[in-house]
């Protein structure tokens, strides 16, 4: 059995081996999603800059324009994830992890949708993060006071049969690979 850390060691070296551009169909699944929670209502979409190798979350905006639909970043601030409108273009600083997060803070937002980068996930939905639990305490915080669809973006490479998980790990709604959505719940 592996530890999180030997899995997280092991998923970063398999990923930053196997590592392809996903193409523009990749997100149909993410689209659709969308349409069938969201219809023609305002919401908002946290994407990632992708560090290590992950899918690159910014193609999704680069290659569809959604009406109602408002970008959000994760930005880290004293041990706490927070979310800031971003459109690209916007100016960035680059975090204490190498993360380019918004200058500009002006009004924090909860996600309806948050795109989740990952190192490894199992047939539970359980995700495999670099192990700082931002996104878990996040969704914590939010469970009982608002519905936030989390989607794991992943290659398939990286399934994994069972994590090691803890009381504090939250499973995803939906995982989303190059080969389509996995799982829905």
């Amino acid at each position: 059995m592996f530890t999180k850390n030997n899995l997280r060691k092991r998923f970063i070296k398999i990923r930053k081996k196997k590592y392809f551009e996903v193409k523009k169909k990749y997100f149909l699944p993410i689209i659709n999603l969308i349409k069938k929670n969201f219809g023609n209502k305002t919401f908002y979409l946290s994407i990632y800059f992708p560090i290590n190798n992950e899918v690159n979350a910014l193609n999704l905006i680069k290659s569809y324009k959604i009406k109602k639909m408002s970008s959000l970043i994760p930005t880290i601030k004293n041990n706490e994830m927070k979310f800031y409108r971003w459109e690209a273009g916007d100016p960035l600083i680059i975090n204490k992890f190498g993360i380019p997060e918004p200058v500009i803070k002006k009004k924090e937002y909860v996600p309806d949708i948050i795109l989740l980068p990952l190192l490894a996930y199992d047939k539970n939905r359980n995700r495999l993060g670099y192990g700082k639990g931002y996104y878990d305490r996040f969704l914590k915080k939010y469970e009982r006071k608002k519905k936030i669809i989390t989607v794991g973006l992943a290659f398939s490479f990286q399934k994994y049969n069972k994590l090691p998980t803890s009381n504090y790990d939250m499973s995803l709604d939906y995982i989303i690979n190059e080969k389509g959505l996995i799982w829905i719940f």
